[in-house]
C-alpha cells in the first residue's frame, strides 16, 4: 500500500502537499493509509473479540511495516531525483537551467521558484541547500511514519470497537458429547 500510495503521489501525480502534509505531518496520505492499514491488519487476523493488546500490538506492527515503506519509498525517490536533475524545464518555462547535474540543478530550480526561502534560511551555496534540503525531507520523512503508526493503532482501536465480540453466527456450533 504504501510502495503504491508513495509512487503515485511522487511520481504519478507530483503533488507533495497530498503526500508530506499541509496541515501537518503525513496529512491526509499517511494518516488514512494508516487508519486502513490498522483496521486491515485485525480484519486479515481475524481478531474479532480478541484482548485489546494483541489487537493494537497488531495494528502497531502493521504500521510500523507501512512507515518504514513510506520512508523508503518517500526519500528514495527524492535521492533519485536530486542526483540525476539535469536542469531540464519545458521551453514555456524559460528552457533548461544552466547547472551541473545533480545538487545544483535542484538548488538552481529552488534559487528561481523560491528565492525567499532559501533568503530567509541564510542559504547561499549549493552545500548549504543540500544540508537544509536533506534536513527537511528527513523531518518529512519521520512525520510520515509517526502519522502512519499512531494512524495504524487508532485503525486498531476502530477495528476493536466495531468488532468487538464474535457475534453467535460465527461462534463454532456446539458438539454433543
Amino acid at each position: 500500500m504504501a510502495v503504491t500510495i508513495g509512487v503515485s503521489f511522487l511520481l504519478v501525480i507530483p503533488i507533495e502537499a497530498i503526500y508530506t502534509g499541509i496541515f501537518a505531518p503525513g496529512f491526509p496520505i499517511a494518516w488514512l493509509a494508516g487508519l486502513t492499514i490498522g483496521y486491515y491488519a485485525n480484519s486479515r487476523s481475524n481478531r474479532q473479540g480478541g484482548p485489546w493488546g494483541r489487537i493494537l500490538a497488531n495494528a502497531f506492527l502493521a504500521g510500523v511495516a507501512t512507515a518504514i515503506t513510506f520512508v523508503l519509498v518517500f526519500l528514495g525517490i527524492k535521492a533519485l531525483f536530486f542526483a540525476v536533475d539535469n536542469g531540464y524545464r519545458d521551453a514555456s518555462s524559460g528552457g533548461p537551467i544552466a547547472c551541473a547535474s545533480g545538487a545544483d540543478c535542484v538548488y538552481q530550480r529552488y534559487v528561481q521558484l523560491q528565492p525567499d526561502v532559501l533568503a530567509r534560511a541564510g542559504i547561499t551555496n549549493v552545500d548549504e541547500f543540500s544540508s537544509f534540503y536533506w534536513s527537511q525531507q528527513l523531518n518529512t520523512a519521520g512525520g510520515l511514519a509517526l502519522a502512519t503508526i499512531l494512524t495504524a493503532v487508532a485503525g486498531g482501536a476502530i477495528f476493536r470497537v466495531t468488532n468487538g465480540t464474535k457475534s453467535d453466527a460465527t461462534q463454532p456450533a456446539p458438539t454433543a458429547g
